[in-house]
């Protein structure tokens, strides 16, 4: 797992030795295992350069692991509706294991001044994001801690916004004033030049929190009066979200099929 996570960080091929010096392992094992994932589909080998790279099948899969999830045809389109009364751009993260993840989008602007995200990873910056704000909020101050620590910490200098938190003593304060208004809210902080509002959904009406629904775009257009009216439709989405959610639970009994009578 761990030379297919790497093969698919670096976006392209890589050598045995690069591969071997990345994962701090030797040769003959890295060796031994890139053949175990040749036999079995998952990788191959350039005939000419003898770099390694990932087949589809890890996409081809991921593919039909995200359609299972009810994703595309039940939250995206929440999401899309929601990028049409806003027309900004819109972003659903969910909590996987110890991280918040993007996973779906859908983008509102239509001309003029539009927002792109400009961070590669799909993986939310917990402290420095509205939608990361909006999870912690929710969460005891122990824990936290251990998920800033998992998710890197707060950064290196330069990684992240000018107005992004720096110490947790900050970032708890920002918690609470989270908190007390119900959404985080981020000024370029993951980004420069970028506003983003979001709220977290539950699983039900009293649920665990499951995810966050956000809203960004330039902050040159993002005044105190819009945040407050972007909230609001954030916040109403946020609910509806809740409403559905499991939703691999709500696919499997919507598929299950009838019985015929007799």
């Amino acid at each position: 797992m761990s030379i297919i996570e790497l093969l698919v960080k670096e976006e392209g091929e890589m050598q045995l030795g690069e591969l071997a010096t990345k994962l701090n392992l030797p040769k003959s094992g890295v060796h031994r295992l890139l053949g175990a994932l040749i036999a079995q589909g998952w990788v191959e080998q350039d005939a000419q350069t003898s770099a390694y790279r990932l087949t589809m099948r890890l996409t081809i899969l991921g593919q039909s692991l995200y359609n299972s999830t009810g994703i595309p045809d039940i939250c995206q389109p929440l999401l899309d509706s929601l990028a049409r009364e806003t027309q900004e751009f819109v972003r659903l993260a969910v909590i996987d294991a110890h991280a918040l993840v993007w996973v779906a989008d859908a983008q509102g602007a239509r001309g003029g001044l539009m927002y792109q995200p400009r961070l590669t990873t799909n993986t939310v910056p917990l402290h420095a994001t509205a939608s990361g704000k909006s999870w912690l909020a929710k969460l005891p101050r122990t824990q936290v801690h251990e998920l800033i620590a998992q998710n890197g910490g707060f950064g290196e200098p330069g990684q992240f916004g000018p107005n992004a938190v720096h110490s947790f003593d900050a970032l708890f304060e920002e918690l609470e004033r989270t908190r007390e208004r119900g959404f985080g809210t981020a000024f370029s902080e993951a980004e420069p030049g970028v506003t983003a509002v979001a709220a977290a959904f539950r699983s039900g009406t009293s649920g665990p929190p499951v995810g966050t629904i956000s809203v960004a775009g330039p902050t040159i257009r993002m005044g105190e009066m819009r945040v407050a009216e972007l909230s609001r439709l954030v916040i109403r989405c946020a609910q509806d979200l809740s409403a559905i959610w499991p939703i691999r639970r709500r696919q499997r009994f919507v598929r299950q099929p009838t019985s015929s009578a007799a």
